[in-house]
């Protein structure tokens, strides 16, 4: 027991002076935020890229189905779905824009990252 409590204070300065810099830094936290940015920044065209094209595969559909009427309603339901992915997501980016521009938040560059004072 004796040995516990003598390693616990032996490591107590180390301990409490971990921390090199005067100002709190949350060093990690950053670099997981701006990769997610980063991620949501090249999936975004793609998943609109990919709604465009579902969108153009069910007029192609449309289109060559000219006298199967079951295939036609599968090519205008695709097509459908197409245009309800591309406004969603169109609309909840620009929303998100707005939002931002309304409130300052400038869009691009580094996530911000909250700073703890006094830790």
């Amino acid at each position: 027991m004796k040995k516990l409590i003598y390693a616990s204070i032996a490591l107590t300065p180390a301990l409490s002076f971990a921390q090199t810099s005067g100002t709190p830094t949350l060093g990690n936290l950053q670099v997981l935020l701006n990769s997610i940015q980063n991620l949501v920044k090249l999936a975004l065209p793609i998943v609109i890229g990919l709604a465009l094209l579902g969108f153009f595969w069910g007029l192609m559909k449309f289109i060559f189905s000219a006298g199967n009427e079951e295939s036609k309603a599968d090519g205008k339901k695709i097509m459908i779905y197409g245009v309800i992915a591309l406004f969603v997501m169109v609309s909840v980016w620009g929303l998100v824009n707005f939002i931002g521009g309304s409130l300052g938040v400038g869009q691009g560059g580094t996530a911000p990252v909250p700073t703890v004072n006094g830790l």
